[in-house]
């Protein structure tokens, strides 16, 4: 297995967002397959909400004053370990261990595994529902800690996420920042086609919140959207619309017709991180 790559000084967060995307092709080569095309997808979102915009603590990753990060599609996990590596909550000597027995980092997310791991996800469609809660929870005790959750398009066709988007409304939860990414493809094929969801933002905004959608492969625009969403007026729940591109920067793994769930040959994973490593910011 290749090393990790060591950590340039005053990190920027391109260098954040690349590191997530190796720490995830060395874990889907432990196993030889994986959700890798997901986690390099959404490396770009998770790079900006840890290193940006969010509150924790590495060496105490149950502080109570942190934000929550929920991740409703458990099988995204690998890309949320990949964040919690780099972030140090999870230390780097455990990614080779991923899905393995006994391993805090197993293939579908589990909260009483994995430190810094805010919900167990396994059925889809519940994450949002259940940062609902946890949001109003704070709300109701005083705190100023923010929930953040992640969830993915194809989670758009289960009524629980409706649901949840009427109820965070219903609430007023401003201290709720969810992120939904539309990465166009689920297990059945392409999310639009398996569920009509467009158009989103007009839908979202209807039902009360706040939205702005974006390129979610544009590191630029997706901290501004974060800086937007946290400085939105209050009442209103907040969501990201973020349009990303499954495989982000292995070529070879974008222009894959499915890949969902993918198998990597053996070789392939040291062209994923030569193509990785070129595409590296200066």
């Amino acid at each position: 297995m290749a090393e990790a790559a060591p950590l340039l000084p005053n990190t920027s967060l391109a260098d954040r967002a690349y590191r997530i995307r190796r720490n995830a092709v060395l874990m889907g080569e432990v196993q030889g397959q994986g959700y890798i095309a997901q986690a390099l997808d959404i490396a770009d979102v998770l790079a900006v909400a840890y290193f940006h915009a969010m509150r924790w603590r590495a060496e105490d990753p149950d502080w109570e004053g942190r934000d929550r990060f929920l991740l409703s599609n458990g099988h995204y996990a690998i890309a949320l370990y990949a964040a919690l590596i780099e972030a140090g909550i999870v230390p780097e000597g455990e990614l080779e261990s991923y899905g393995s027995d006994d391993s805090r980092l197993p293939m579908s997310g589990m909260a009483s595994y994995t430190p810094g791991m805010e919900m167990s996800g396994g059925s889809l469609g519940l994450g949002l529902s259940i940062a609902v809660g946890r949001a109003l929870g704070l709300k109701r005790k005083g705190s100023d800690s923010r929930v953040y959750t992640l969830f993915s398009d194809g989670e758009l066709g289960e009524g629980s996420v409706w649901e949840a988007i009427m109820a965070a409304a219903q609430f007023g939860l401003d201290n709720m920042i969810a992120v939904v990414d539309v990465n166009n493809m689920q297990a059945d094929g392409p999310s639009t086609q398996v569920t009509a969801f467009e158009p989103l933002v007009d839908k979202l905004e209807a039902f009360g919140w706040w939205v702005r959608r974006i390129d979610g492969n544009d590191l630029d625009a997706v901290r501004d959207a974060f800086d937007a969403a946290l400085a939105a007026p209050e009442g209103k729940p907040r969501m990201i619309v973020a349009d990303t591109l499954m495989g982000k920067g292995v070529p070879f793994l974008e222009q894959r017709e499915k890949n969902h769930f993918i198998r990597v040959e053996a070789h392939e994973w040291r062209l994923a991180l030569d193509a990785l490593d070129a595409g590296r910011p200066a």
